[in-house]
């Protein structure tokens, strides 16, 4: 991982000319490993059509943003932060070290290297190009957003069922639902925190 100090008007990749003269193709399994993560798609589609260095947490806010599809004015604190923390601790420094990015952690730099331009061209293939190989892959990233929305309807019936006082929540009191509801919502929200955490140590 670069930590080096640029001289003023010298790039990143300038000061690596000849570690890229010799550095070898990418491998067709090598190329298809680094663009299985969505994340790191997101990172070279950000770095698309960019020249010169950018600043990480740009790169990190957008790839939150297209995550949820919304903009980056709008996006959370935490969504920003758990897409921040993968890209600083696992997809930037594994870019950095198969020679597609320059990424200087300790300054948040980051600027794509000639190899980046192969990846991205797989990027801009059209789906019918993929393998069959590449297709058949399952995908191994969980649809939060199903999974909140079938707890918020969840929780609704219960409010519901212990408001008209129906047969098995005559009993129950408000701040006993209210309480189970945001201790649900804290356990989901736990785990998809660890889960994101896994899947970026993992690629």
């Amino acid at each position: 991982m670069s930590a080096q100090v640029t001289a003023p008007g010298e790039s990143l990749v300038d000061q690596r000319t000849d570690a890229d003269e010799e550095t070898t193709d990418l491998g067709k399994d090598e190329i298809y490993h680094l663009l299985q993560n969505e994340r790191r798609r997101n990172v070279l589609r950000y770095l698309r059509g960019r020249e010169g260095p950018v600043q990480m947490r740009d790169i990190a806010e957008q790839v939150a943003a297209w995550e949820h599809d919304t903009t980056v004015q709008a996006l959370m604190s935490d969504q920003r932060q758990r897409v921040y923390i993968a890209l600083y601790q696992a997809h930037l420094p594994k870019l950095d070290e198969e020679g597609i990015i320059d990424y200087n952690q300790s300054r948040g730099i980051v600027e794509k290297k000639p190899h980046a331009n192969r990846l991205i061209e797989y990027l801009e293939r059209p789906e019918d190009s993929d393998s069959d190989e590449e297709k058949q892959e399952p995908s191994t990233e969980r649809s939060w957003g199903t999974y909140y929305l079938a707890v918020s309807a969840l929780s609704a019936v219960a409010i519901g069922a212990s408001g008209l006082g129906l047969p098995g929540f005559e009993a129950v009191s408000h701040l006993f639902v209210a309480l189970a509801i945001m201790s649900v919502y804290t356990a989901l929200t736990f785990w998809q925190v660890l889960d994101e955490f896994e899947m970026a140590e993992d690629n």
